[in-house]
């Protein structure tokens, strides 16, 4: 399975399990309907998780979730800035603007990308 897909089924299963009720049909878009530049954009931040949990030697799993969650956000939001040159500020918000389930989806994230390494 391709990086960018792990990151993408991570991200259906966070928001299938911490959204609020009926997500948003973009949201849950498998990956083969994904767009080509939110494919790259997973792959990337795919090769983030992954390159800092190698350069740690496996210390990464020392984080706490938010530290994880975090940095899943903060490498999705330099993403947006390469891929859009005005993002809609939910794209690019910071963690504390997140709502819970995004914060939760995104530790998720993390936390799969390390069962791979």
């Amino acid at each position: 399975m391709s990086d960018g897909r792990i990151f993408r089924e991570a991200w259906i299963a966070g928001v299938t399990r911490h959204y609020p009720g009926e997500p948003k049909p973009g949201y849950v878009t498998p990956w083969d309907e994904t767009p080509e530049w939110e494919r790259e954009a997973a792959a990337a931040v795919y090769g983030q998780v992954r390159d800092f949990i190698t350069i740690s030697e496996g210390h990464a799993a020392r984080l706490t979730r938010e530290q994880k969650g975090r940095f899943v956000a903060i490498c999705w939001t330099a993403q947006m800035f390469k891929h859009f040159e005005d993002p809609k500020p939910g794209y690019v918000a910071d963690w504390v603007d997140l709502p819970a389930w995004q914060q939760e989806t995104d530790s998720d994230i993390f936390e799969r990308i390390e069962q791979t390494v």
